[in-house]
């Protein structure tokens, strides 16, 4: 399946369970950043097969997300890519510091 299909199927899932309403974007908010913690759980056990899951469902709260607000996922995307394509900085102990 590619993104496309995966996040139209998130969507008509979301939908069926009637979170997609715009009201309900706080609480998903808390859902994004659940599943964003168990993902940093699941690295700092270094448990690749938890990785892996926290980072899926991160993406599918955010999806959930995007669409409560009145965006499409790819949009969002696009806008973060512009923003950072062209900054300068410098990474140090894996860390990406931008330029003033």
């Amino acid at each position: 399946m590619n993104f496309d299909e995966l996040v139209s199927n998130v969507l008509e899932w979301a939908s069926e369970k009637g979170i997609l309403k715009p009201e309900n974007s706080s609480k998903q908010m808390l859902k994004v950043m659940e599943e964003v913690g168990e993902t940093a759980g699941a690295l700092a056990k270094n448990d690749e097969v938890e990785l892996k899951d926290g980072i899926g469902d991160s993406f599918v709260t955010l999806i959930i997300l995007a669409s409560q607000c009145g965006f499409e996922p790819s949009e969002c995307l696009e806008s973060a890519w512009n923003e950072i394509k062209n900054r300068k900085g410098k990474t140090i102990n894996g860390i990406f510091i931008k330029d003033n």
